[in-house]
């Protein structure tokens, strides 16, 4: 899952705990579905819609975070009463934004408090919606909280429970009429990301990887974003050879004097299979990005024969690859 968070939320909003599974409800446990039991609302066609709200540190951002990976367009921080309007706006024909995501919560202040008329009007609108609650014991977000030193919304001149304390009792009737109750007090990022993608009803995404391989020069450097580093100076560089220099190895004659080498073409095919476990890691770890990086004296003739033929093997495998050549055109 992606590490970063998005723009305006709290650092304590995290869980950081060991992983364990957390009992969470699901809508059909719920005693209604309160988006489509009004038989006579209007049908609308228009995006799905997520409320994320619950308690500050339950992990609202990193749930913001999860599903920004998974393709949904996420507005944090957002007054209540703009939900309407940006729903009705992203429905209307030719837009593609199909999954909105609303992150709510006592952040928002005095308009907070409209949340509950705005859920009142989509439901009577006919807008199909779905309310995620987090939540953790007053124990762990008194922990997260002390461990970025920052002060709770609502604590005031008081302490940190204090501030808990009010924030449950602004929720209360939030929390009643959530679909869906996630407690994250004991669970790692990577559970809270299984945990909303079952919530939301979205299946794990296939065992692939967005593979960006970058072809470079160690006298360079390093990229900085590598996960993985291959070093292609063990072939004979193509560089010496006249005819070849003024060539990169998107050239056929490169890159056929590059795998006459010995060992060229068996590295390609054994890295493929190294790479093999580490990629299926990453996916179980919901790492859905890495960089391969692949890096020869100057980054254009080795260099980038070799990515080309590891990309080519990827994509073969049935992942998304695409490739860089950092440094071509530097010399």
């Amino acid at each position: 899952m992606s590490t970063e968070q998005v723009s305006g939320t709290d650092d304590a909003d995290a869980p950081t705990d060991a992983p364990k599974a957390a009992p969470a409800e699901t809508p059909a446990e719920r005693p209604a579905d309160i988006a489509t039991d009004v038989p006579s609302a209007p049908e609308q066609h228009g995006p799905k819609v997520l409320i994320i709200t619950g308690m500050s540190g339950a992990g609202r951002s990193q749930a913001a975070s999860v599903l920004e990976d998974m393709g949904w367009f996420v507005v944090d921080n957002l007054p209540p009463a703009m939900i309407d309007p940006l729903v009705t706006l992203t429905a209307k024909p030719g837009t593609q934004v199909d999954r909105l995501a609303f992150v709510v919560d006592v952040r928002g202040g005095q308009y907070f408090s409209q949340l509950a008329g705005s859920l009142d009007h989509m439901k009577a609108s006919g807008i199909p919606y779905m309310v995620l609650f987090l939540d953790a014991s007053n124990e762990v977000l008194v922990r997260r909280y002390e461990q970025v030193r920052r002060p709770h919304p609502l604590q005031g001149d008081g302490g940190i429970l204090d501030g808990i304390t009010e924030e449950r009792t602004v929720l209360a009737s939030t929390a009643h009429r959530a679909d869906v109750v996630i407690d994250t007090s004991n669970m790692s990022l990577n559970e809270l990301a299984r945990q909303i993608r079952a919530a939301i009803g979205v299946e794990a995404p296939p065992d692939k990887l967005r593979i960006n391989v970058v072809a470079f020069g160690f006298k360079y450097g390093l990229p900085m974003d590598a996960d993985n580093v291959a070093d292609m100076r063990f072939i004979a560089n193509p560089y010496w050879v006249e005819e070849l220099r003024p060539l990169t190895g998107h050239d056929a004659p490169v890159r056929d004097y590059v795998f006459a080498q010995p060992g060229a073409m068996e590295f390609a095919e054994k890295y493929v299979e190294a790479l093999d476990p580490i990629l299926k890691g990453y996916i179980k770890e919901e790492k859905r990005f890495t960089t391969i990086a692949i890096g020869c004296t100057g980054g254009k003739h080795r260099s980038v024969a070799m990515s080309n033929e590891i990309a080519k093997r990827l994509r073969e495998k049935g992942h998304s690859v695409s490739v860089m050549t950092r440094d071509l055109g530097k010399e």
